[in-house]
């Protein structure tokens, strides 16, 4: 049985009723995003995280930007009660907002992002399991990858970025929807559990300015079993015994 909390070094998520746990691929996608903010932080202002389920992403990602403003964005009713109370219970509660809605009906007020991030459901056309709240997590019947890209594009600034993470087999897919409506890679990770391991989940950053696109790969374990070089820089910040 999953615990019902997650300790991080300045932060703690309660996820009890939230029907996807913390993982450790999502934990790799919310500091590799709090990173790119880090950098990029003089145009990024407004960030919307579409799905936020437990809050995960958005407090990784406040946690190492100040400034930022984020709206989090899920439509369970339960995980988004849960969200709002782990951002109550953090210190940059002034800073997020949990709106329960669906990011179709979600009403921004006609502000647009200079950053959307999400961790989209996962599984379509996969085997799905009796946990009805888990399948809405997980598969595509809420939120199709065209229709959430079709929603990035009406809640983007013209100058504004978004970051996906993506199970490795639909990476192609993605790329090829989101290239035809000339948006751009500018970076691509693809990562490994261990180097024995396939690639299982791909990260990605657009933007609509032609770029020069960076890839690489993460392997998150290395031959030994210990956490990868690539994987402890991005979350010693986070996890408690990095």
């Amino acid at each position: 049985m999953a615990n019902s909390f997650f300790q991080f070094k300045q932060f703690t998520i309660q996820q009890e009723h939230c029907a996807m746990k913390v993982t450790t691929d999502a934990c790799l996608f919310g500091a590799w995003c709090a990173s790119i903010v880090q950098l990029q932080l003089s145009t990024i202002n407004r960030l919307l995280d579409i799905g936020t389920g437990t809050g995960l992403l958005s407090l990784m990602i406040a946690q190492k930007n100040n400034n930022i403003k984020i709206d989090a964005v899920e439509i369970d009713e339960q995980a988004a009660t849960q969200a709002a109370s782990n951002f109550q219970a953090s210190t940059w509660k002034d800073k997020l907002n949990v709106h329960y809605s669906s990011i179709q009906k979600f009403n921004s007020q006609n502000k647009l992002y200079d950053f959307i991030i999400c961790n989209p459901p996962f599984f379509n056309n996969d085997l799905k399991s009796d946990n009805t709240k888990r399948n809405l997590a997980l598969h595509s019947e809420a939120l199709s990858l065209e229709e959430l890209f079709f929603l990035i594009q009406k809640n983007i600034t013209e100058n504004g970025k978004f970051a996906i993470l993506l199970p490795y087999h639909r990476t192609d897919y993605f790329e090829e929807l989101v290239t035809k409506e000339n948006f751009y890679i500018e970076e691509k990770i693809s990562v490994k559990q261990t180097p024995h391991h396939p690639y299982f989940r791909t990260m990605i950053l657009f933007l609509k300015q032609s770029t020069i696109s960076k890839q690489k790969e993460i392997i998150i374990k290395d031959e030994f079993n210990d956490y990868s070089k690539e994987f402890t820089e991005l979350l010693k910040d986070y996890y408690l015994y990095l």
